[in-house]
């Protein structure tokens, strides 16, 4: 659109009507000039023709009495007419002899009136056009069957413009008053228009600019036709899309949310198998942050072969438009080891298109995977210590057998000192066998209630077992308890937590050093009332760094590789907090461990966790 055109609907029907105005005024004022001309040409020529007809009347007459002076003043009289220019008398031959005004010799006939003195017929006048646009009447003069002369009236031209023109400027006025009325009708009826088809752009402006405009609806209805309606209805839409919007928005909040909040990697893919979603879970799977993984592929942060599986899953689900379930990849991760991921890829199709995106479903089922291999070598320990416990019953019974045989090898027989001391060894051999049995059967038939035990029978049976290996490692064992100190525990509970103390001691200690076990009354650092026993487990080995403090209780957290469960110091753990317990751990790599156990000495206190133990286990027994 040109600058000069104006932009709004008002003004441009107000152009448009002017211009139509103007064009029907003009057409209208060339008819009239056309028609007006004609007759203002008409009524000249009928003027023309009575003019002369009356000049030779009064010529004639003037003749006839032979009063010329009449004849002078009948053509002052007639050129005195404002429709006339001038008026002359000629003879027969076209010599002027009377003019209206001045000399007859400055009004000589011109060759174009000459020519039509012969055109004159004898009784009617001639009016006829010559020159620049002059009409002339001429009229013959006789004296009774005499013709004396030819009477000439030209009409003023500017009289008859005159007329015209006082036509045209009426129509001219007329047009502009119409023009100027219809103009202001067109205005006032434009305004009824364009107020509410302002309001409807004011709101589509409005719509467009988002949320943030919505004071402005609804839009005010500000007239009662179909405008208004027009706007109602455009109010509702507003309402319809707000509702819509708000819907949208709610769905698309609550599946961003799931996106960023659901506890699994979720990935969308494109048909070239490159990113295009993705949540933070999977980037800490991968290791790479969200905004480094959009618009790249598989390969660009996945190791090699775990790219590969997972790109022809991606590629399947775009060719066959299938769901690809439970996909186990297998991967490498330095900083928490060996992974693995269980996915599912699936199609996305936007309505009944062709699958344009892949969504891929990715859980880290490591920790079960170790938890399953950690379970099953459990199991395999627990069978071990069954089939152990079986053994060391079965052995008890020759045990006893030889035991006996030897106490009668000493009463009854006479033997000599060399045979006496085989008798004492074998017997020495017997006890030795049979304790280590004993502590077989011990650690397999843990008792269930608590009992008050003591500390040093408690802490013996465990490091006696250990005796063989203690001194094959080369390390130092130190104890440091009193024969009297005991607590009210479960014994088999507590038995457990200090074997796997002393074990993991004596692997942080494998190239040799010292074992010091020690067990004290103490008081609770935290609760200075309560009182009870404090045992302290240290090594001289390799010592922990802080990662590994701080995964210290942590279930299926190992450091011994394919040897370790994860489950002893978790185990360990939890049967100190079931004792209401409490465990300090002090490390340095290359200068030991020290692992400091409090347990209160609470009667009251551990009878109420053996009830609330009891009282599980019954109902684990109903529910089964």
């Amino acid at each position: 659109m040109r600058w000069w055109w104006p932009r709004t609907v008002r003004w441009q029907l107000i152009t448009w009507l002017m211009l139509l105005e103007a064009l029907s005024v003009a057409l209208f004022a060339l008819v009239l000039i056309q028609i007006q001309g004609r007759e203002i040409r008409q009524r000249a020529m009928e003027r023309l023709e009575h003019q002369a007809t009356s000049l030779a009347v009064q010529a004639q007459e003037a003749y006839r009495e032979n009063h010329s002076e009449i004849l002078v003043t009948s053509l002052k009289m007639m050129g005195a007419a404002p429709s006339v220019a001038h008026a002359k008398i000629t003879d027969t031959a076209g010599n002027v002899l009377y003019v209206s005004d001045g000399e007859p010799s400055k009004f000589p006939l011109d060759p174009a009136e000459k020519a039509q003195i012969a055109k004159v017929q004898t009784r009617k006048p001639q009016v006829f056009s010559f020159g620049n646009h002059r009409w002339e009447g001429v009229k013959a003069i006789y004296d009774g069957d005499r013709q004396t002369g030819y009477a000439w009236v030209e009409t003023d031209r500017s009289w008859d413009n005159e007329q015209l023109n006082t036509i045209l400027r009426s129509s001219y006025s007329f047009g502009l008053i119409w023009m100027g009325a219809s103009g202001l009708l067109v205005l006032l009826l434009s305004r009824s228009i364009s107020r509410p088809l302002n309001v409807l752009h004011v709101g589509t402006r409005a719509l467009m600019e988002g949320p943030e405009a919505r004071a402005k609806f609804p839009l005010p209805v500000t007239t009662d036709n179909e405008f208004g309606e027009l706007i109602e209805a455009f109010n509702r839409m507003v309402a319809s899309l707000e509702e819509q919007r708000a819907g949208l928005n709610d769905t698309l909040s609550l599946l961003d949310s799931m996106l960023a909040n659901a506890p699994i990697g979720l990935v969308f893919f494109d048909r070239r198998c490159r990113i295009v979603r993705v949540n933070e879970v999977f980037a800490e799977m991968t290791g790479v942050p969200v905004n480094r993984q959009l618009s790249r592929t598989i390969p660009e942060f996945l190791p090699a072969p775990t790219a590969q599986r997972l790109e022809e899953a991606v590629k399947h689900v775009v060719e066959t438009e299938m769901t690809v379930h439970d996909l186990e990849l297998e991967g490498q991760d330095e900083a928490r080891g060996a992974r693995t991921w269980l996915v599912t890829a699936y199609p996305v199709r936007p309505a009944q298109e062709e699958v344009r995106w892949i969504g891929v479903i990715v859980m880290d089922v490591s920790e079960r995977k170790r938890s399953e291999d950690a379970l099953r070598r459990t199991e395999k320990l627990a069978a071990t210590g069954r089939l152990a416990a079986s053994i060391a019953h079965e052995i008890n019974n020759p045990l006893e057998a030889i035991t006996n045989l030897l106490y009668l090898l000493r009463r009854f027989c006479n033997l000599d000192d060399s045979a006496m001391n085989y008798v004492n060894i074998a017997e020495r051999e017997v006890r030795r066998m049979s304790e280590i049995t004993q502590q077989t059967l011990r650690f397999y038939r843990q008792s269930t209630q608590p009992v008050r035990a003591t500390m040093a029978d408690l802490l013996d049976s465990v490091l006696d077992m250990y005796h063989v290996r203690l001194n094959t490692l080369g390390i130092t064992l130190e104890r440091e308890y009193e024969p009297e100190l005991d607590l009210y525990c479960f014994a088999g509970e507590l038995r457990q937590v200090i074997a796997n103390l002393v074990s993991n001691a004596m692997d942080a200690t494998a190239g040799g050093g010292r074992l010091i076990v020690c067990a004290r009354k103490s008081k609770d650092w935290v609760h200075p009332e309560r009182g009870g026993v404090r045992i302290t487990i240290a090594d001289t080995g390799s010592g922990m760094n802080s990662e590994v403090r701080d995964r210290l209780f942590e279930a299926f957290f190992t450091t011994k590789g394919a040897t370790g469960t994860g489950l002893g110091l978790w185990v360990s753990h939890e049967i100190i907090l079931k004792h209401h317990g409490v465990v300090h751990v002090r490390s340095r790599e290359g200068q030991g461990t020290v692992f400091q156990l409090f347990f209160p000495d609470d009667e009251e206190l551990t009878r109420g966790v053996a009830a609330e133990a009891q009282a599980a286990q019954e109902q684990a027994a109903a529910e089964a």
